[in-house]
């Protein structure tokens, strides 16, 4: 195996685990609620869906991220799922395997949403080098795996960090908006120092009406 191969790999692992912190934070607010036999199932699972997905959309790179309005639509949908996985943190018990399809449903669409970026800086390292691009996602696994475990273990004992991955969810659904080739074009016209702005709003707004919904479903109970 020559040099150039073995660095072009770490270059996209190193990409892969840099770039997934948000995937291990989604991974451990889905995961949060469910019965212990059922966490590991969820994450298996999920994590499989997406990667799956993610090698599909690397091949589709150049293409996907063309697409006017994408990054739009996917940074709406990452608030949406933020403001979900926020209103789940007190509410009622559910059944388990709803639960557990539910936690793996969101595990892969929210993966897959907040992926471009990844997808992006993969496939350019990669070169078109499909063995590098599975190799790297592949190796990248357990450590996204891994690091979603740890994160549950501290929501558990410390649920203020349950908001705050809510809110970065909603901030990286911000700089989402901003990236799109339609959408951040036209806001940033606006004013420049949306940029900034935006992502910090959005966050505040995601933990804000998650925490209303959140009251909103003790009280119906």
């Amino acid at each position: 195996m020559d040099t150039t191969f073995i660095l072009e790999l770490v270059e996209i692992l190193l990409i892969n685990i840099v770039l997934s912190g948000d995937n291990a934070v989604v991974i451990a607010l889905a995961c949060r609620n469910l019965q212990k036999q059922h966490k590991q199932k969820a994450i298996f699972f999920g994590t499989f869906g997406a990667v799956v997905l993610r090698v599909a959309l690397t091949f589709l790179a150049v293409y996907v991220l063309m697409i006017p309005f994408l990054n739009f639509i996917g940074g709406i949908l990452l608030l949406w799922i933020a403001v979900k996985l926020l209103k789940g943190e007190d509410g009622g018990n559910i059944k388990a395997n709803t639960s557990l399809i539910g936690a793996i449903k969101t595990i892969v669409i929210a993966d897959v949403v907040m992926s471009l970026d990844n997808v992006v800086a993969v496939a350019g390292a990669a070169e078109g080098n499909v063995l590098l691009i599975i190799l790297g996602l592949i190796i990248s696994i357990p450590f996204i795996i891994w690091g979603s475990q740890v994160l549950m273990k501290i929501m558990e004992r410390f649920p203020i960090v349950v908001t705050i991955g809510a809110g970065l969810l909603g901030y990286t659904a911000g700089e989402m908006i901003l990236k799109d080739k339609a959408v951040g074009h036209f806001l940033e016209g606006i004013n420049p120092n949306l940029h900034i702005v935006m992502p910090i709003v959005l966050a505040i707004l995601v933990i804000f009406i998650g925490k209303i919904n959140s009251h909103q479903a003790k009280e119906a109970h």
